[in-house]
């Protein structure tokens, strides 16, 4: 008993993460690669938040929400990317306790806030098109900083609900995370109490945070295409698509992957496979949305070209 309980100390001081499944002769290219990814996704991101702060004809209430969107993303992957690269580069595995939570904290809270951001966004594009001569009145600034903050609160909750329940648990002897960062499933695993509870907690807070704002999500998507369908015009579906392909491509590839890896397991998947597909949402995700949103937007190229244009003339 007393042996067990020397482990459970022990195990509490840190933990072990197993990073990516990358040969140790692949480690420099990878490292290369994935400080790359980083640096691109942040500089990517705020790029948008700064052509959106500085053109006011993106003052509008879905370059808002994109703003605390590229907010979000940079975040997200400060949470995971750094400690992974720096693990890569020194050899050290190991994560203290307090880190770990902290991480783990983080990491639900900006995952949570993505939800309810992408569903703000998806109900933006509802009232633009569904209802377009009453978008300016329904979409206001205290609706559009309402859900924001709403946001930002239930997320803070959820994550704060999830952490304070595992820090109730003890952990055995088994300290290994075969993660490359510190995931509450993987966490759950290795703990030697009941988490009959943590896993209420997240089977409910999955039916709240995820599936609801999915199907909300799916439901604007679904009056969008009907309204859609209702136009005469060519010129005028083209017009309506435009508006919101940005967003349901980023949709698609957040909650494919998210839903692919969470809800529908293969019995036979292994821990590599697991690991590479959280790289999607964790690191890719992030690092398309500046490309997405620029590449996919007349407004965004048109902010993007009037501040170089503003800073060539400035510069001369």
């Amino acid at each position: 008993m007393s042996c067990m309980k020397r482990e459970n100390q022990s195990s509490m001081s840190e933990f072990l993460l197993l990073g990516l499944p990358i040969r140790p002769k692949q480690q420099g290219v990878f490292f290369a690669l994935f400080l790359g990814v980083y640096l691109t996704t942040v500089l990517g991101n705020l790029l948008i938040i700064l052509l959106i702060r500085l053109d006011a004809r993106l003052h509008t209430p879905m370059y808002f929400f994109l703003s605390h969107l590229a907010l979000t993303d940079v975040s997200f992957s400060s949470v995971t990317i750094p400690k992974m690269l720096i693990n890569m580069q020194t050899q050290d595995q190991s994560i203290p306790y307090a880190g770990c939570i902290t991480q783990m904290y983080f990491f639900l809270f900006f995952t949570d806030l993505d939800n309810f951001l992408l569903t703000s966004m998806a109900y933006d594009r509802y009232v633009a098109i569904c209802h377009p001569l009453h978008y300016s009145t329904i979409m206001g600034q205290g609706l559009c900083t309402l859900l924001v903050t709403v946001s930002w609160i239930l997320s803070c909750a959820n994550a704060l609900c999830h952490t304070l329940l595992l820090t109730q648990l003890s952990f055995c002897a088994d300290h290994t995370i075969p993660h490359f960062f510190c995931d509450l499933d993987a966490l759950l695993k290795l703990s030697c109490s009941d988490t009959s509870l943590n896993e209420l907690a997240i089977f409910t807070a999955g039916v709240a945070i995820i599936i609801l704002p999915f199907i909300c999500i799916l439901i604007s998507y679904g009056r969008i295409g009907t309204t859609i369908l209702k136009v005469p015009s060519t010129k005028g579906i083209c017009k309506a698509l435009s508006t919101c392909g940005s967003h349901l491509s980023v949709v698609s590839l957040y909650y494919g992957t998210i839903i692919g890896l969470y809800f529908f397991p293969s019995s036979n998947t292994s821990r590599d496979k697991s690991t590479i597909a959280s790289v999607m949402y964790t690191v890719v995700t992030p690092l398309l949305n500046p490309f997405i949103y620029s590449l996919r937007n007349r407004d965004m190229k048109g902010a993007l070209e009037r501040l170089l244009h503003r800073a060539k003339v400035l510069s001369q």
